[in-house]
């Protein structure tokens, strides 16, 4: 079993996998140099009041199992680069592009850049390698809601689609499906606030590129209806709050991450992307999703709250037929003491062209969400999903399915394949509430369907020691070798 760890100068924060055999409610404790210092029931825990530039012996135990040791070394204190020297001015109104790139430009890699209380109201800005961004309680990095502050475009990958995107608020790396990381070793961290255009941002993009694709959209005829809505195709160009293409060992810590134009934090051909201990908000915002891995590996999620106009997590590998071609997987994706207050929940697709294996997602809260945990794809797909495990998660509901939405491009030759899928004491309440009504509605609490071609049923999939509520029913369709030990509560 590993142990994970992430260090700054005075903390560590730890994490680990839940163990197998790991009993409900399973107790951990921690060991700083041999002597306990901590007991926690979740598999993370921060250590904090250390010394800087020193060695700390970390051991992590549940009962007399050894979940994981290691030896760590703090970092140095950071130099501060605070923005204000640079002339960025937090009232609000002053547009501070210039002096914030400015300060990011400089930032080296004993330094941190440094956002005191105060309103940085900014346009696109570029983060480069080992460097860190630390916001303060009370700082909010502003974005505009104005597109041209977000150009010139760059390349990135929308809904499965590689294009020329608006630049995001924060952009790391440079996107090229076929190379490694362009970008790596970033903190953003802090207390503080990144907060996007929003919805407005994002109708605005929206005008604007309809006005130039207005041609291209006018020969596509009764094609269009295969897209979401007439938003789709000039929406693909939109940026993100925060985006990662081709980066490696990332941290988003402790923040609140809210309002891009469209999804939150999305990265892309990436790897070793950890994001722990935010608060996502995009309830208002059309595709708000928060935190999407796509055709990336070993990245984590943990300790979050979602609040999102879409779904809180979104883990893809692109459309058909490019996902199909690119053929980079999302593989070894962590979720874990997560909890939705509003939003879709964890989803799997519908983007996954390029397949996606190996997530666990465990100590999970969503029973707020319309979904729960949703595994999806169209039939034109291609791909697959496969080895995921849930556990002692409480979901509004469990679906594998096939989705008619965002089905434009053309079509593998095979349908997607759905399979070893597991579920662990999961608590599946039946309930859930559309977006427009306030009302919650009895749903099947279990929903599996595969494709209605031989050999593409989804399959393989189990549930062990699961609870149901007693409105909650089960629904399959073109399924097989399925385990059901599920027990209806009161």
């Amino acid at each position: 079993m590993n142990l994970f760890y992430s260090a700054l100068d005075t903390e560590i924060t730890l994490w680990w996998d839940q163990p197998e055999d790991a009993p409900a409610g399973a107790q951990y404790t921690i060991l700083l140099n041999g002597e306990p210092c901590g007991a926690v029931g979740r598999t993370h825990f921060t250590l904090e009041s250390l010394s800087p530039e020193t060695a700390y012996r970390v051991c992590v135990r549940m009962e007399d199992a050894l979940i994981g040791e290691a030896e760590i070394l703090t970092q140095k204190s950071p130099r501060v680069l605070n923005v204000e020297a640079f002339g960025a001015v937090g009232d609000g109104k002053t547009k501070n592009t210039a002096a914030l790139q400015s300060a990011i430009d400089r930032c080296g890699p004993e330094e941190e850049v440094y956002l005191p209380a105060g309103i940085f109201l900014t346009g696109a800005l570029t983060l480069h390698s080992s460097m860190k961004l630390h916001l303060a309680e009370g700082a909010v990095l502003q974005g505009t809601e104005n597109p041209e502050d977000y150009l010139p475009k760059i390349p990135s990958r929308f809904e499965g689609v590689e294009q020329e995107c608006y630049q995001s608020l924060l952009n790391l790396g440079k996107m090229d499906h076929a190379a490694g990381p362009s970008c790596r070793d970033v903190w953003i961290y802090g207390k503080g606030t990144i907060s996007g255009g929003g919805q407005q941002l994002a109708l605005n993009i929206i005008e604007t590129e309809r006005e130039l694709l207005k041609d291209y959209l006018a020969s596509l005829g009764d094609k269009i209806k295969e897209c979401e809505n007439d938003h789709t195709i000039p929406g693909r160009a939109r940026g993100r709050l925060i985006n990662l293409s081709n980066c490696e060992n990332v941290r988003i810590s402790g923040l609140t991450l809210q309002n891009g134009p469209s999804w939150n934090v999305h990265m892309l051909y990436s790897r070793g992307i950890v994001t722990d201990h935010c608060i996502f908000r995009s309830k208002d915002v059309w595709n708000g999703d928060g935190w999407d891995p796509d055709s990336s590996e070993d990245c984590t999620l943990f300790a979050c709250e979602f609040h999102t106009g879409d779904d809180s997590v979104a883990i893809k590998s692109g459309k058909n037929p490019e996902g199909n071609v690119i053929n980079r997987p999302t593989r070894n994706i962590r979720v874990f003491d997560c909890r939705s207050e509003y939003g879709l929940g964890v989803a799997i697709g519908s983007e996954m062209s390029g397949g996606v294996e190996n997530v666990k997602i465990w100590d999970c809260d969503l029973e707020h969400s319309l979904y729960g945990i949703q595994i999806k794809g169209t039939k034109k797909r291609g791909g697959y999903v496969k080895n995921v495990s849930v556990q002692d998660c409480v979901l509004s509901r469990f679906l594998c399915c096939a989705v008619l939405y965002n089905d434009d491009g053309e079509g593998s030759p095979v349908p997607p394949v759905f399979s070893d899928i597991s579920c662990s004491r999961v608590h599946l309440t039946g309930w859930a509430r559309n977006y427009w009504e306030p009302e919650l509605h009895a749903m099947p609490g279990i929903d599996l369907s595969g494709f209605d071609v031989p050999g593409y049923e989804a399959h393989d999939i189990s549930f062990h020691h699961c609870t149901m509520g007693k409105e909650a029913s089960i629904s399959l369709r073109h399924c097989r070798n399925i385990h059901l030990d599920v027990e209806q509560t009161e």
